[in-house]
This record gives C-alpha cells, sequence and structure tokens, in this order.
C-alpha cells in the first residue's frame, strides 16, 4: 500500500440525470504511467477533474499520497495541486504572455523563487523539451507540437510528482504524435513522475502506457495492458480499436 500514490474507492459523478462515473475504483502506483480509454462522454476527463479537485464527486473517496482530498481545505488542497501537473487538451497557455512568462508564472504564484532560480528553472526545463531558442516567442509563433512542448515544460517546471494528462496529442499528425508521446515518457523516467493519461490515441498509448483501463457505461469496464486490450476477443473493443475512434 505504501507505494500507491493514487487510491479512488467507490467514485461517483452525474450530471443532471446523466450518471458518467459509477462506483469506480482505482489505484495507480508510483511510477506508473497509466492510460485511460473511453468513448467521448465516458467521464475520462471528468474523473482527472475529480482527482485534482475542480469536480466534486457526488459519492466516494480519492487519496493522493495516502492523504483525503475530499476532506481537505481549501488552502490544504492548494499545497498537494503543488505536487500535481495538469496538462489540458489544449495547453491553456497564455496567449499575452511569452514562452518565458508562460514557464515562470506558475513558479512565481506558487512559490517563493529568487528571479535567478526562475530564470534557471525556465531554461532548464526548457532544454529538456528541447525548446531554448522558444525562450522569447510568443505562443501564436509556434507550431501545434512545439505549443505542445511549451505546455508541457510549464507542466512540469514545478517538478510534480503526479501528472495528469488530457489528450495530450489532440490534433497532431502521427510523426508528432510519436515525437510529443516519447517525450512525455522520457520526461516521467527523469524526473520518476507518475502519470495518468486520458487518451483515444493508441500510438500515444502505445508509447506510453504501463497499464490501461477502459470506462465503458460508467465503470471500468475492461483493464489491463494495451496489447490485452488490443488484441482481446470481446466484440466492443475490437470495433472500438479498428476505427478512427482511436486517433479522434
Amino acid at each position: 500500500m505504501a507505494d500507491l500514490i493514487v487510491q479512488i474507492k467507490n467514485l461517483s459523478k452525474a450530471f443532471t440525470y446523466k450518471k458518467v462515473l459509477d462506483d469506480v475504483s482505482l489505484n495507480v502506483c508510483m511510477g506508473e504511467n497509466l492510460v485511460v480509454f473511453g468513448r467521448s462522454g465516458t467521464g475520462k476527463s471528468v474523473l482527472l477533474k475529480c482527482i485534482i479537485g475542480l469536480l466534486r464527486p457526488d459519492a466516494g473517496e480519492i487519496y493522493i499520497d495516502m492523504q483525503n482530498v475530499l476532506r481537505m481545505s481549501e488552502k490544504e488542497l492548494n499545497e498537494i495541486r503543488k505536487q500535481i501537473g495538469f496538462l489540458f487538451q489544449s495547453g491553456a497557455l497564455y496567449d499575452s504572455m511569452s514562452v518565458r512568462e508562460n514557464l515562470s508564472f506558475p513558479l512565481i504564484r506558487n512559490f517563493k523563487f529568487s528571479k535567478k532560480e526562475v530564470t534557471d528553472k525556465v531554461m532548464h526545463t526548457l532544454e529538456l523539451v528541447d525548446l531554448i531558442e522558444a525562450v522569447d516567442k510568443m505562443p501564436s509563433e509556434l507550431s501545434g507540437g512545439m505549443r505542445k512542448r511549451i505546455a508541457l515544460a510549464r507542466t512540469i517546471i514545478t517538478e510534480p510528482k503526479l501528472m495528469l494528462y488530457d489528450e495530450p496529442t489532440t490534433g497532431l499528425d502521427p510523426l508528432t504524435t510519436k515525437e510529443i508521446s516519447e517525450l512525455i515518457l522520457d520526461l516521467q523516467k527523469k524526473l520518476n513522475m507518475t502519470s495518468i493519461v486520458v487518451t483515444h490515441d493508441l500510438i500515444c498509448a502505445s508509447i506510453i502506457a504501463d497499464r490501461a483501463i477502459f470506462l465503458k457505461d460508467a465503470k471500468i469496464m475492461y483493464q489491463g495492458t494495451i496489447e490485452e486490450l488490443t488484441s482481446s476477443k470481446d466484440k466492443f473493443l475490437q470495433n472500438f480499436f479498428s476505427t478512427d475512434i482511436i486517433k479522434a
């Protein structure tokens, strides 16, 4: 139990009359990369938002590092969020800020680093994603793949223990998808992070995943390795992994 970083017990969440998570239980071990599959609207992103406290579930418990986040005060929740990185599907870069300013923002807002420490961290993190030359560019000057790299850099600059990815390769061509997925895996190993990755993208999942789960009808209906899920004789899984939905 000591090596668990995330424990989810009997989690349920509904919007109006539609239940998107129904009694979901899940453990994630330190250093593990877990991929979450499912059709659109099946609660994948809701699961991530519940973990980080952006949404409150209707029932259940969520533990991060053995601490129940649903019983925390806002101040305590903000402290544990400093250990969690969340890469939104859009990247969520501030268009009015340069790359340097985008990366500096979470350091200045949440920590007490000196100006030199902030600069050093920004340059070191850009080096990790191989984009030092973009430090004074604006987001509008970057390609889609570069924007993903910068968004990833801004998320890891605080050195989180747990990373949550919401469709990290959406809108990218297969080659860039492969590059971003390999970068995510490389950074996870270098920084000793745990990752939960919501994706439709089989290229991404095949590179990243140690284990995968599949949400269907608001429950975890299938779980295993990518090979076990993609080679399953189950008709639903065969249909899912044989269609273009995996590269949405």
